[in-house]
């Protein structure tokens, strides 16, 4: 897309996505994301019923009658976004690619942060960093964030998750709420996985286009990997190398979600659908914050 492309769509996100937020999503990511704990406010004379482990000993010597400390919930978070930028985000079997999916739910996720008063930031990832944006809290650094997700040019074409945990467990010491939004065609993160998972609180958010797991049968098609430019030509009308190609996929799907759940991590699924008018990833999207809530 042309800059001037790129900000007619940054604008029309803003639109859609500001909307959704205030009418729906917001709801059910503050239910989930209320903050880290209390802290303390401020120090007050002492009232009937007030809770005696919250005296302060030390005020209350001074000035000879009780007084008592009061916390405060501590709202402010910080929500990263490590979006994937490989070339594979890049395909999409309907109107819109999943890095365009991507891009909306990048705008979803960081409108409901900056109205739940949460700071925002933004990796995005290849094979190696290509950008980091340092979480802020303000409109503009929102549209920001969806413009370079929209119409950042990776240097790089191939997928590196590890790389992309490790960075983020680097840079970013306090605990926060991540959302690594990518179609997982990767391996090699499983122990990076566990050890983020640990220090934050990580959601894997999985990008697929169905055409990805339902080939039609369209006899000799000659296939180019997006990241490694690998072709090979396959009979996508033989019934073997159908079995076969559903049988990798479902052991990949398995192999990732067992890998979630031995982490204690969460993760939701996001099938993009060969027509555009049957997909609506924010049903999906508010399910899984409900039941997440509901286990809190």
């Amino acid at each position: 897309m042309t800059t001037k492309e790129i900000f007619k769509k940054v604008r029309e996100l803003e639109i859609t996505t500001r909307g959704l937020v205030n009418q729906v999503f917001s709801g059910e990511y503050h239910s989930v994301f209320k903050g880290r704990g209390m802290e303390f406010s401020e120090v007050r004379e002492y009232q009937f019923g007030d809770d005696l482990r919250s005296i302060d000993w030390n005020v209350t010597a001074r000035f000879g009658h009780p007084f008592v400390k009061v916390f405060e919930e501590e709202r402010e978070l910080t929500v990263m976004l490590m979006v994937d930028m490989s070339a594979s985000q890049d395909f999409g079997s309907s109107q819109k690619t999943k890095r365009q999916i991507a891009a909306e739910l990048s705008a979803i996720l960081a409108f409901s942060a900056l109205k739940n008063n949460d700071k925002v930031g933004c990796i995005l990832f290849t094979n190696k960093i290509e950008k980091f944006i340092p979480p802020r809290k303000s409109k503009s650094h929102v549209l920001r964030i969806i413009r370079e997700v929209l119409g950042f040019t990776p240097e790089n074409r191939q997928t590196s998750i590890r790389g992309a945990l490790e960075y983020f467990n680097s840079v970013i010491k306090k605990r926060s709420i991540a959302f690594l939004i990518s179609d997982f065609q990767d391996e090699g993160y499983d122990k990076i996985l566990k050890i983020v998972g640990k220090k934050h609180d990580l959601v894997g958010i999985v990008l697929a286009d169905e055409l990805e797991f339902k080939l039609p049968a369209l006899g000799l098609v000659s296939f180019i990997n997006p990241e490694t430019g690998a072709r090979a030509v396959l009979d996508t009308s033989d019934r073997g190398f159908q079995r076969s190609f559903q049988s990798q996929l479902a052991k990949q799907a398995e192999s990732m979600n067992k890998l979630f759940t031995a982490s204690k991590l969460d993760s939701v699924k996001l099938l993009l659908p060969r027509k555009a008018d049957d997909f609506n990833y924010l049903r999906p999207l508010t399910l899984f914050f409900r039941q997440r809530a509901a286990r809190w």
